[in-house]
């Protein structure tokens, strides 16, 4: 097996400073109290970040509310100008915010650079071109902004889902005052600066960082017309339960439990590449991963003696080299909810597997890992883990495994391996999920739409659909 050297981004790229004020109106200001951001890596403070009361989330919504009046009032073509420069300084500083983005979450550096950041880029590029031809988005003739969009967004995508909710807000016509999570606020921040940059106006986008209780006295902000949401299932129902009947606009991106369904004519190779892109990347912190694989029987010990041979090649470890595959947890409450769910795995009678790999001594850490003969009343086969843990049931018949892949609450993506494009499409037309992968998984673009359906939430990001939130 080959050995690799480290080979470590530089931290000198981006200056962090030792605090940060919200962004409300064009300008960082104070906050009465502050809270601390962490690199999950190693434990080490990076930053101290404003907590945002909610004087703070007036301030910011008459902000956006103010300047609503006039970015509304702009034609398509002059707000699309602002969103192709936010674009094109996102790609110039691209280097310095995939860093930050690995530092602030954990996820290795290769992902942040090679996905997130061309992602995020692209999506500001794409409703850059919406912005102007928002009648032939097939929504109306003369489709109208909402007014103010009220967007919180997770921990595990921080710059991309902000890019998701933001892009396609400023196109309609609408103003933001976006919350990012608590654990990963900087790339959101550093976003703030690149508006400035850009010269957008003061009070269009708002970021109001905070915990949980800030994301609240947003959402039921009575000025705010449109709640945008992903996060957590238990979450979201809250935030259903506080909007209904207030007449606000909601889209809601939650949870999933996705099937990776194999079938026997599947190439195992590429299958097994997918696999490990559909739960190990970013560490499992995927609403959609691929966290059940269902395999069809007559080939699970092959695929399964190919992917443990595929997860011992598994780095885990800095998130800055360019060598690791895995990282590091995102926080001490994630890991814990991981090893928790992982350890009932154990008692409820599934067999664990890890491959050997040193963890390092600070930080949060989880090897990857998998289960197998797993049942569907295992809570690993039900529950959301959010982790880098794998639960593997067997199949024998397409029936079989299209009813066992839609035996969750979830609907948010599922994968399909098959050398039959008939059998593809059979199936996936019977699976009941929002996306579905065919020979691949987590692949994103941001000209199709993605979102899900029963307890994984309603409404589309991306695409042409991506716009349909933002408009009246």
């Amino acid at each position: 097996m080959l050995e690799y050297a480290p080979a470590p981004e530089s931290r000198s790229v981006v200056q962090i400073a030792p605090s940060y004020g919200l962004f409300i109106d064009g300008d960082f200001t104070p906050g009465k109290d502050v809270f601390k951001t962490i690199n999950p890596a190693s434990e080490e403070v990076l930053s101290e970040v404003a907590l945002g009361s909610p004087e703070d989330v007036d301030r910011a919504v008459a902000a956006a509310r103010r300047a609503f009046e006039t970015w509304s009032a702009r034609p398509g073509s002059e707000r699309a100008k602002y969103l192709f420069r936010i674009a094109r300084i996102i790609q110039e500083r691209s280097r310095e915010l995939a860093v930050l983005e690995s530092l602030d979450n954990g996820k290795p550096i290769k992902e942040s650079r090679d996905v997130d950041l061309p992602l995020v880029a692209a999506h500001f590029f794409y409703y850059a071109g919406w912005a102007d031809k928002l009648p032939y988005a097939g929504f109306g003739p003369s489709p109208r902004p909402l007014g103010v969009a009220g967007q919180v967004i997770p921990w595990n995508f921080p710059l991309l889902m902000l890019a998701w909710k933001i892009a396609p807000a400023l196109a309609a016509g609408n103003t933001v005052v976006l919350k990012p999570a608590e654990t990963t606020p900087l790339s959101a921040l550093f976003f703030a600066d690149i508006c400035r940059q850009a010269e957008l106006p003061p009070g269009v986008v708002n970021i109001v960082t905070g915990a949980g209780d800030t994301g609240r006295y947003l959402v039921e902000h009575p000025d705010v017309d449109k709640v945008a949401f992903t996060g957590s299932t238990e979450v979201g129902r809250q935030i259903a339960r506080s909007v209904a009947g207030t007449g606000k606009r909601l889209t809601l991106e939650l949870g999933g439990k996705a099937a990776n369904i194999v079938f026997d004519d599947a190439p195992i190779d590429q299958a097994v590449e997918g696999i490990v892109n559909g739960i190990f990347f970013n560490q499992g912190h995927v609403c959609c991963a691929g966290s059940r694989l269902l395999v069809q029987e007559s080939i699970a010990e092959q695929l399964l003696a190919s992917l443990k041979r595929r997860m011992s090649t598994l780095r885990v470890g800095d998130p800055l080299d360019k060598n690791t595959d895995v990282g590091a947890i995102n926080s001490a409450a994630q890991l814990a909810r991981i090893t928790e769910l992982s350890e009932i795995g154990t008692e409820e009678g599934a067999e664990r597997w890890s491959p050997e790999c040193s963890l390092p001594d600070r930080g949060f850490w989880f090897a990857p890992t998998i289960f197998t003969g797993v049942t569907q009343a295992h809570r690993i086969a039900r529950e959301e883990i959010f982790g880098p843990v794998l639960s593997v049931l067997t199949f024998r018949t397409p029936d079989e495994a299209i009813e066992k892949a839609n035996n969750t609450p979830y609907g948010l993506s599922a994968g399909i391996w098959s050398e039959k494009g008939s059998r593809i499409l059979a199936v996936a037309d019977k699976l009941r999920a929002g996306v579905v992968w065919a020979n691949t998984f987590n692949k994103f673009d941001p000209t199709s739409p993605f979102g899900g359906y029963k307890e994984s939430g309603y409404g589309r990001e991306g695409g042409r659909h991506g716009l349909e939130a933002y408009l009246a």
